[in-house]
């Protein structure tokens, strides 16, 4: 079973303007949300860890995690407003995010209310803005530190600077999460917005020295490189004609992870001893799966049988 930590929201997509009236679009999101989505869909046991409000979209949040098959027993409810993403999309679907969540439900985790988990547990995910902001963040890097020697920790930064507007806070987090997670998923994006235009083998050196097995950097249209103890591995993106981008980041995460679990290589040794083969299949059944995301509209992440029953 694999278990997602972060934070649940709404992605409310600017509309056209009609009169005086704007038209907006809500959908159920959050990167963590849509990873454990992603997961479920692609036939993977999941529940999720997080804050959920006590209000009408709080519950909505959990009916969508429920509907989907994610189990959300380990989330907490919480008198705090639902978090609120505002989505532009510019003129070839590159999201561009507003965020209105100060004091809400999906910040308010802490250490002291962390659940203890069963053997069951195999792996945890976990990034965003959960894991700069408090006091969720203490809590998500407690949980890891708890954890890290008994399953699998996946990690992605997702950076949202309209979260948190602190470069320095995200490049900490990202170099100690890192450092503790065994998978670490990063776009070339958040690369240059953490580090600027650094030389992302080294990069990727550097993290594999502080502890992580496999190093993974996504770059939308152009492919998706990795990095382990063997070497690196690069694959190309597929063509498709895209409507957006939301959620196709989530999608490559959560299809890594499958991709691991369905292959028996849910363990950090085993991230560390793959080949440059292996490596370029298990990126590409990834990106085959973003690339049906990158299709739709939103973060409509695709089912397994969408994918074929090989790799």
């Amino acid at each position: 079973m694999f278990l997602v930590c972060g934070e649940a929201l709404f992605d409310v997509f600017i509309g056209d303007e009609t009169d005086n009236a704007l038209h907006l679009d809500a959908r159920p999101g959050g990167s963590p949300f849509n990873v454990a989505i992603g997961l479920a869909r692609l036939g993977q046991p999941v529940a999720f860890l997080s804050g959920l409000a006590k209000d009408m979209l709080g519950d909505r949040l959990a009916r969508v995690l429920a509907r989907e098959g994610v189990d959300t027993a380990p989330c907490l409810r919480f008198d705090a407003p639902t978090t609120l993403g505002m989505i532009e999309l510019d003129a070839v679907g590159v999201p561009h995010y507003a965020f209105y969540g100060n004091g809400a439900a999906d910040r308010l985790l802490s250490a002291a209310q962390l659940p203890a988990f069963g053997p069951e547990l195999q792996a945890i995910h976990l990034g965003s803005y959960a894991t700069v902001v408090e006091p969720v963040a203490t809590a998500l890097e407690t949980l890891v530190r708890r954890e890290r020697d008994r399953r699998l920790i996946a990690y992605d930064p997702n950076v949202r600077l309209n979260v948190e507007p602190s470069i320095e806070r995200w490049r900490e987090r990202a170099d100690t999460l890192a450092g503790l997670a065994h998978l670490v998923k990063i776009s070339d994006e958040d690369v240059r917005l953490l580090y600027g235009e650094t030389d992302e083998a080294a990069l990727a050196q550097r993290w594999l020295a502080a502890g992580a097995k496999l190093v993974v950097v996504t770059r939308g249209a152009d492919g998706a490189s990795a990095w382990n103890a063997n070497g690196r591995a690069d694959v190309p993106a597929p063509r498709v004609t895209t409507v957006d981008t939301v959620g196709a980041g989530d999608t490559f995460q959560s299809s890594m992870l499958t991709y691991l679990a369905e292959t028996g290589r849910l363990t950090p040794g085993a991230l560390a001893a793959m080949e440059a083969d292996e490596l370029a299949r298990l990126l590409a059944f990834a990106a085959r799966a973003a690339a049906i995301t990158c299709s739709r509209r939103g973060a409509d992440m695709p089912r397994r049988a969408e994918l074929g029953t090989g790799f």
